[in-house]
């Protein structure tokens, strides 16, 4: 049982399945906030120089700034494959392990503005204090935004199925390991040559790397994701079709996350025939987990 195991058996309980829709409703009330009135955004930015004099709404706040986009229509398809893959994603991971994935992406956004605000005052003091810190920190505070948290859904989304394919412009097929490569590239660029003004680019590639950096944890700590084989899909899609089928009436319980059917309803369980032992493993586990030998 490894480290994220540990912490589903201990935390399991209060991951949601509704995370991929409480994200793209935040998006959507972001845009609805735009449309209304854009300069109400400036008080939604992660600005850790105003959330330490009291603002600590902007802890949470920030997360309803969506990606920049004019196009209604262009902003329904981008919410709608965020959506999909997103769903993809708690179906081939698990509910608790994208709430997880997310949850630390956010927050790591969330310590790399304060780290990048004490940063600044230690190298750019002199420039905060003829700016203000709260016009400088303002500015800054555009860089932490959920446009690269959505990144590192593709990201993993590339990295767990890479062999998927996509219609670039509805049109042209295309494998979306490609897409993450050149999604990769462009933000390795753009991390090196930066936005132009030095001061931005501190901001900016604090944004970036501390969006992803969940990225890179959680691909090391389940080491590569969880890559399933078309066999793999199969099993998972039998499995769920006979689940919803019949359900049994006598209790169960998770041998990962310790849910039960009767704290989650929801869940169907079954025992494991490779595991050496009586395992029984909810549906989200069957599939994912470490036999016991």
């Amino acid at each position: 049982m490894n480290f994220i195991d540990k912490l589903e058996r201990k935390f399991g309980r209060y991951a949601t399945d509704k995370m991929p829709f409480i994200l793209i409703a935040c998006y959507a009330l972001g845009y609805m906030i735009e449309k209304i009135n854009y300069s109400w955004i400036n008080y939604l930015t992660l600005n850790p120089y105003l959330i330490l004099k009291g603002q600590v709404w902007r802890l949470v706040s920030w997360i309803l700034i969506p990606p920049s986009e004019s196009n209604i229509f262009f902003v329904l398809i981008m919410l709608f494959f965020y959506y999909s893959i997103s769903m993809s994603l708690v179906k081939t991971w698990g509910v608790f392990k994208y709430n997880l994935y997310i949850v630390v992406g956010l927050l790591c956004s969330i310590i790399g503005s304060f780290i990048c605000m004490g940063i600044c005052y230690l190298f750019v003091g002199d420039v905060i204090e003829v700016t203000g810190a709260a016009t400088f920190f303002q500015i800054g505070s555009q860089y932490f935004s959920t446009f690269y948290v959505n990144m590192s859904i593709l990201l993993a989304y590339a990295a767990t199925f890479p062999n998927a394919m996509i219609l670039m412009f509805f049109i042209i097929p295309l494998k979306v390991k490609w897409l993450g490569f050149f999604e990769g590239a462009i933000l390795l660029y753009n991390l090196i040559v930066g936005v132009g003004n030095p001061y931005h680019n501190i901001f900016f590639r604090f944004g970036v790397i501390s969006a992803l950096l969940n990225f890179g944890l959680f691909m090391l700590l389940v080491k590569g994701g969880y890559r399933m084989r078309p066999s793999q899909i199969k099993r998972r899609m039998n499995f769920e079709r006979e689940t919803n089928t019949s359900r049994t009436i006598t209790k169960h319980k998770c041998a990962i996350c310790g849910r039960t059917d009767v704290t989650n309803p929801e869940l169907e369980f079954r025992f494991c025939s490779r595991c050496n032992g009586n395992y029984e493993y909810c549906s989200d586990h069957l599939f994912s987990h470490k036999h016991v030998e």
